[in-house]
């Protein structure tokens, strides 16, 4: 929630926000232990399925719901504007733009991919969007940078992410394999893992199975990849506001639905480039990016109501499926066209 929003509804104190923020912090405490124990999996996913199953497993009362709703929307913006200072524009710049044209179509595929299956599936269309952005571009954080834009339901939020972490670890275990098997090159391979996996930590974990190069390669493509939240995020604001004028809306506002969040993350990013972040707290934002991820996720995941979720049926899972195999297949395709493979 940004804060032209905030600022025209009535805020709930800290104190009514702290049980909440509390109870997200220490699951997420939880599943940062876990997710160091099994880099694997990974915090972010710990997070929402420790957050869903404390849910309905306890289904803890309405006092907690500020503290949830306040770490799964403000904490998850400061994420996403924490990561900024971790991510140089002028190394993605360099590296990345032989890279571009693999992740443009990729990502192109992704959403047309999304639109024609989630309509032939029946699925509705926020969470389309979820699963189709959460694939084309850096899995949970970008699922997580277009939530206050769209406004969708915490369970169709959880299952979206829950979806796109499902397909990385199985990207995970079987890229590498199937890299071996293609023949690929270590550029091809991180070219490959960059544009096709979803979450950094996938990325890494897939990209270094196969060789320290595809590794190094793969994490700058997935970098440039992950910049690309930016524009998206910007286009679904403004699709957002003219739906919204068009509709009628009598308290409609662009500057109430700009994602303000993410020209921060412009300006962390900037700041990392010219050299105003002292190297030696690097490490330190990274590790806070990090865990306010986990506890946004966690927040997402303690707000899903399993029962919802389970009347969606299994059409978001073939659309994930689908969506992601389409964006494996065209980003082999298209480095065989242009012989990066």
């Amino acid at each position: 929630m940004n804060a032209a929003t905030v600022a025209t509804q009535a805020s709930p104190t800290l104190s009514q926000r702290a049980p909440g923020l509390l109870l997200a912090v220490v699951v997420a405490l939880v599943a940062l232990g876990l997710g160091k124990w099994l880099p694997l999996i990974g915090g972010p996913v710990f997070g929402i399925v420790l957050g869903i199953v404390v849910r309905n497993a306890f289904s803890p009362s309405g006092t907690f719901t500020p503290g949830i709703q306040f770490a799964g929307k403000q904490v998850l913006q400061w994420s996403i504007i924490a990561l900024g200072f971790g991510l140089s524009l002028d190394q993605v710049a360099k590296t990345g733009l032989e890279s571009l044209s693999v992740t443009l179509v990729t990502i192109t595929v992704a959403f047309l991919a999304a639109w024609l299956l989630g309509r032939a599936l029946g699925v509705h269309d926020k969470l389309k969007i979820l699963i189709g952005v959460g694939t084309a571009i850096c899995g949970g954080s970008a699922i997580a940078a277009v939530t206050p834009i769209i406004k969708p339901d915490e369970h169709d939020t959880a299952f979206a992410i829950s979806t796109i972490f499902l397909f990385n670890l199985v990207a995970v275990l079987l890229f590498p394999l199937l890299g071996h098997v293609l023949h690929l090159s270590d550029l091809g391979f991180g070219l490959w893992a960059g544009t096709a996996i979803n979450d950094t930590s996938s990325v890494v974990a897939a990209g270094y199975s196969f060789s320290k190069q595809a590794g190094d390669y793969a994490t700058i493509v997935k970098l440039t990849r992950a910049t690309l939240i930016i524009p998206i995020c910007l286009a679904l604001a403004l699709v957002t506001a003219w739906k919204q004028k068009k509709q009628g809306a009598a308290d409609f506002s662009l500057s109430r639905i700009f994602p303000w969040f993410i020209l921060w993350f412009l300006v962390a990013s900037a700041a990392r480039t010219v050299g105003l972040v002292p190297v030696a707290i690097q490490p330190a934002l990274h590790m806070a990016a990090e865990f306010l991820i986990i506890v946004a996720l966690t927040a997402i995941g303690l707000s899903a109501n399993l029962r919802k979720m389970a009347s969606t049926g299994a059409r978001p899972i073939l659309l994930g499926l689908g969506v992601w195999a389409a964006v494996s297949t065209s980003s082999l395709l298209v480095q065989l066209v242009i012989g990066q493979l």
